[in-house]
């Protein structure tokens, strides 16, 4: 290579390297100025501790529980943005915070009413035992409460002259051969409830049976005995009952808002102690159409095949009530939901970080969810998790009316629009009505509020620590100032408008005689 190609080669690798050099620093410049751009857009407002979105600061730093504070960005455009009450959060930040948000879907509404019930008798199958005549017990067969007994199976002994008397009346009839009187005296032991077997044996041995035995007219157990033998027994006393098992009834209670919501052939699911770990099914039969006046409960009965005798009258259970229908709704998690004294909301996660806390009018709940009447469309997203934090952000500055969307009454803290920090006042005047020294509090009737769409009332104020409390005179005019604290309406600044002087009285001397 000779020395001009040479120079020239060289040459070319200079100019390769320098335009290089420039391009990386035309690159490295344009990155850097795209990260102090993002750094510009980033840099929050201020910060809040997790738990308590009162307390703030202008810098990072630790919460009074020790957690790290949480940075609050302005809304730099890129999400979504639906007037007042728009706040937008860092992704670093969603993700720290655990938000979950969910869609608003229409479903079925499927909501079970969870209660206790008892189980009893079949009241349909319960027989009662009562003697049509006056006698002595000789003879007791069932000694106890809870003894099972059998159809037919004898009961008890009982001595009666009117039994005595009316088998005499039989056989007179018999001897006469009167076909009238042999049937009415048939007919008056049928009445006292002689046994037919006995009216039998007693027309084939014409011999009057002093005691007579009584049986058990079914199967069951004895529910309650209150004769022993020897007792004297008259028409009308119980003497005992007899309950049949094979089917019994769970008497249920349900509360006075969820009757409508239950109804005959409802699905129920009945779980008892007794029998841990297994799960009994059924339909509701009847729904007592009386309501109990101190527990205010509507009894409600399920009834139950037992012929496994697992059922024992008295036993406790467990008792949820299916009330599942076809009727969609507009559903939302019941965790998605934030309930006030007076208001229900709810966080409505706009895109790209942006969050708004909004009114909604809910209608019927479930184990899990709850229906939406209004606020919300099909298809939008509500926050599900750590929505507290971004409501109470939100709801600071929020008119909580959206398009298309009702709005709903603003509270006497509702946000003035107008004031550029995060102090929130107004101006207005009144009359005071009374003043509380010892609470530092006044009562006015103040004027209506304009900005914030609020008609005149009489409300308590407190008086801010840097004003003097005798200066508030019952009866004055004023106008004055005062700002939203807390839950608080505090007054920073008046003016008397009409001053009102009440003199004591001074007490005429007495003239001494």
């Amino acid at each position: 290579m000779n020395s001009k190609n040479k120079s020239l080669f060289i040459g070319i690798i200079i100019g390769l390297a320098v335009s290089g050099i420039g391009y990386l620093l035309t690159v490295e410049k344009s990155v850097n100025n795209e990260q102090v751009a993002d750094k510009a857009e980033k840099i929050p407002l201020y910060w809040v501790a997790p738990m308590d979105a009162n307390f703030k600061k202008d810098a990072p730093g630790l919460s009074p529980m020790g957690m790290d504070l949480i940075p609050v960005y302005a809304d730099s455009g890129e999400g979504a943005d639906e007037g007042p009450g728009t706040i937008r959060i860092s992704p670093d930040v969603i993700n720290n915070l655990g938000v979950r948000t969910v869609s608003v879907q229409y479903k079925n509404l499927h909501n079970q009413i969870d209660t206790v019930g008892y189980v009893t008798y079949d009241e349909d199958k319960l027989v009662h035992i009562h003697p049509r005549v006056d006698g002595w017990v000789e003879k007791l067969y069932v000694t106890s409460v809870g003894s099972v007994v059998t159809k037919d199976q004898p009961l008890y002994d009982i001595y009666s002259p009117a039994l005595v008397n009316a088998q005499e009346e039989l056989l007179l009839a018999l001897e006469r051969k009167n076909g009238r009187l042999i049937k009415a005296a048939e007919n008056r032991l049928v009445a006292l409830q002689l046994p037919r077997r006995v009216i039998a044996q007693l027309k084939k041995s014409r011999k009057v049976q002093q005691n007579i035995t009584f049986y058990a007219p079914q199967n069951g157990v004895v529910e309650n005995l209150n004769i022993r033998t020897g007792f004297f027994v008259k028409p009308g006393a119980t003497l005992m009952s007899i309950g049949d098992l094979s089917e019994v009834w769970l008497e249920a209670e349900v509360f006075e808002r969820q009757a409508a919501q239950v109804h005959v052939g409802t699905k129920v699911t009945m779980r008892l102690d007794y029998l841990p770990g297994k799960e009994f099914g059924g339909k509701v039969d009847f729904i007592y159409p009386t309501l109990d006046v101190k527990t205010r409960t509507v009894k409600v009965r399920i009834r139950i095949d037992n012929k496994s005798g697992e059922f024992k009258p008295n036993m406790f259970a467990e008792v949820a009530f299916h009330t599942s229908n076809n009727a969609q709704g507009l559903l939302i998690p019941r965790e998605a939901l934030i309930r006030t004294g007076n208001q229900n909301r709810v966080v409505l996660a706009l895109g790209g970080g942006s969050f708004k806390s909004i009114a909604v009018t809910v209608g019927r709940f479930d184990s899990d969810s709850v229906e939406i009447l209004s606020g919300l469309s099909e298809g939008e997203e509500v926050v599900s998790s750590a929505q507290f934090l971004l409501d109470s952000e939100s709801s600071k500055s929020s008119d909580f009316m959206r398009m298309n969307h009702s709005s709903v009454d603003m509270n006497e803290d509702a946000m003035d629009m107008s004031q550029p920090s995060d102090v929130i006042s107004a101006t207005t005047s009144g009359t005071i009505n009374s003043v509380m020294m010892d609470h530092r509090m006044v009562n006015i009737s103040r004027a209506a509020i304009d900005k914030w769409q609020r008609p005149a009332a009489t409300v308590d104020f407190l008086v801010d620590d840097a004003l003097a409390m005798e200066n508030f005179i019952q009866g004055n005019d004023i106008d004055f100032t005062f700002e939203v604290r807390g839950d608080d309406f505090v007054i920073t600044h008046f003016d008397i408008k009409e001053l009102v002087i009440t003199e004591p009285s001074v007490p005429e001397p007495k003239l001494q005689e």
